[in-house]
């Protein structure tokens, strides 16, 4: 017995407009992969307002309802979404958890030249091209010469990790040209050197007091020093139901890329989930159902 490969994955479009799109996902588990699996579909721009997620351990199947980007590429959604889930061999549960306790691969950083003549929007339609690329702005250094040119250094890492091939960067200075026309002077891609690197990876994040003044609007019920209150969330952990799971209930008000960011928690902690359902409703309260597995080290 087995499960087609095309069936790994299957995005149902709504038969109305306003209703959710559905993404199913029966696949070999992880530990993280639902952390992977939202954070791809924010990446694409859509939010979550509805989950479930139900897993033996070693097989999982997850359902997400999401709503958002008109625009999206369902058929690169898919793709990106399918990349992520292990391989079918995984299953076995041997090579697979040896996978899990290497070290991720820190990304390799490239730096693209990019000149122009200087005109409105043009830094807009530039980024616009790198993000349907799957190319991730690290840093970004924007140049104006006297004479109406535009010089561009962006330091970016590859989703599709293919950057240093000579196809990848064809097909980026490709795209450019298309969106910038007869704007564009020229366009160079190089492998960052290690000292630039480490400088673009250090800097990719602003200070915590200022992400909070720019994205206050998403924050919950603030306090005008910038913290969000207490009372605002709800965190009950119960221990008595199974000797090997916790069960946790969370209660917040809901913000884009909030399943993923409780995901993205618990896979730093090593913690797998083995049942869980996650929904939004229209006074935006999200609520959160679980039940946790931690997962003891293996040697």
């Amino acid at each position: 017995m087995g499960i087609l490969h095309d069936d790994v994955v299957i995005i149902t479009e709504p038969e109305k407009e306003g209703d959710p799109s559905v993404i199913t996902i029966n696949c070999p588990d992880k530990t993280g992969l639902g952390c992977d699996l939202c954070r791809i579909i924010l990446v694409f721009g859509l939010s979550i307002v509805r989950g479930d997620v139900s897993t033996d351990g070693k097989w999982c199947f997850l359902v997400f309802w999401v709503v958002g980007n008109p625009g999206t590429r369902w058929g690169l959604l898919k793709k990106r979404l399918m990349e992520t889930c292990p391989s079918f061999s995984s299953a076995s549960g041997i090579s697979y958890y040896r996978h899990e306790l290497q070290s991720p691969k820190t990304p390799d950083v490239f730096l693209l030249k990019f000149c122009c003549y200087d005109r409105k929007g043009i830094l807009h339609d530039v980024t616009g091209v790198l993000c349907e690329l799957e190319l991730t702005i690290k840093k970004v250094k924007v140049s104006t010469t006297p004479d109406g040119k535009v010089m561009d250094l962006f330091f970016v890492t590859d989703t599709r990790e293919l950057l240093h091939t000579n196809k990848r960067k064809d097909e980026v200075s490709d795209h450019l040209k298309a969106a910038t026309g007869n704007a564009m002077i020229s366009c160079d891609i190089e492998m960052a050197g290690p000292e630039i690197t480490a400088c673009s990876q250090s800097s990719s994040f602003l200070p915590s007091v200022l992400m909070e003044d720019m994205f206050h609007l998403e924050m919950p019920y603030e306090l005008p020093s910038g913290l969000v209150t207490s009372s605002c969330v709800s965190v009950n952990m119960d221990n008595s139901l199974s000797p090997g799971h916790t069960l946790v209930q969370i209660m917040c008000k809901d913000h884009k890329g909030l399943l993923y960011d409780i995901m993205r928690t618990l896979k730093d902690y090593n913690i797998q989930i083995s049942y869980g359902r996650f929904c939004s409703n229209k006074e935006e309260t999200a609520i959160l159902t679980c039940s946790l597995c931690k997962l003891m080290e293996r040697r």
